[in-house]
C-alpha cells in the first residue's frame, strides 16, 4: 500500500458553520435519511456541539503514520473524520495525538474506531466522537493510508469539504450545497417545539397535532 495526499478542501461558509453549531442533529434527523454516522460514535466528552469542514482520512489497521503526518495540514475549522478501514480494535486518536491535532486549531475528530487516553483528550478539551475507548494503539509501521479522499465513516459517506455537526446525539454530514435548506429546516423546527410541547402539556394529544391518529383511524375505517 502507498499513500494518497489530496489538496486540503475549501472550507465551509462562516455563515452555515454558524448554523451548524446551533442545529441539533436530531432534528435534521426529522429531515434526512443520508449522511448519519453509525449510533455508536458518540462523543467521549459531554455537551459538546461542533460544527466544521470535513477533512478526511484512511488509516489502515494498526499503522497510524499518515495521521501524524497530515496533523501539519489541519486548519483552525477543520472536523477530521477517519475512516479506519474496518478496524475497530486499535485506537490511533489518544493523549499525544489530540494534544497535536488540537494546537492546530481542528475543532473535532470522528473515528469510525476506539480512542484511548480519555482523561487526556478531556484535558486538551477536544471533542472527539469515537467507538468507545480502547487500551491497544496504532503504531508507526509504514503501512500507507489516504488523505482527503472520499471516505466511509460510520456508514456515511465523507467527502472533503462537506460540512460536519456533532452533538450529543451522534454525527452527521452534510454537502455543502443541501445543508443550508436542510439546517433552516431544522433550526425553524427546533424555534416552533416549545409552544407544541406546551400545549401537549396542557392535554393536546400528539397523535393529533401530528396526525398519526387520523392516519390509524382511517385505515381502521373510523
Amino acid at each position: 500500500m502507498s499513500y494518497i495526499i489530496k489538496d486540503m478542501p475549501p472550507q465551509v461558509d462562516d455563515a452555515l458553520i454558524g448554523k451548524g453549531r446551533r442545529v441539533e442533529t436530531a432534528t435534521i434527523g426529522h429531515r434526512r435519511h443520508m449522511g448519519f454516522m453509525d449510533a455508536a460514535i458518540q462523543c467521549v466528552l459531554p455537551d459538546r456541539r461542533v460544527a466544521g469542514t470535513a477533512v478526511t482520512l484512511a488509516l489502515p489497521g494498526m499503522d497510524a503514520t499518515l495521521l501524524h503526518h497530515v496533523i501539519q495540514f489541519l486548519r483552525p475549522g477543520d472536523f477530521l473524520c477517519i475512516d479506519r478501514l474496518g478496524d475497530h480494535k486499535h485506537a490511533c486518536v489518544g493523549g499525544g495525538v489530540a494534544a497535536a491535532i488540537k494546537a492546530s486549531g481542528c475543532v473535532a475528530v470522528a473515528i469510525d474506531g476506539p480512542c484511548t487516553d480519555l482523561p487526556e483528550i478531556e484535558e486538551r478539551d477536544l471533542a472527539v466522537w469515537a467507538r468507545g475507548v480502547a487500551p491497544i494503539t496504532t503504531r508507526l509501521y509504514d503501512v500507507g493510508g489516504s488523505f482527503n479522499v472520499p471516505i466511509s465513516c460510520g456508514g456515511a459517506v465523507v467527502m472533503p469539504g462537506d460540512l460536519v455537526v456533532g452533538d450529543f446525539s451522534g454525527v452527521v454530514v452534510l454537502p455543502p450545497d443541501e445543508a443550508e435548506a436542510d439546517l433552516d429546516w431544522a433550526l425553524a423546527k427546533a424555534a416552533a417545539e416549545p409552544e407544541g410541547h406546551k400545549r401537549m402539556l396542557a392535554g393536546e394529544k400528539i397523535g393529533d397535532r401530528s396526525g398519526a391518529t387520523k392516519m390509524v383511524e382511517a385505515k381502521r375505517g373510523g
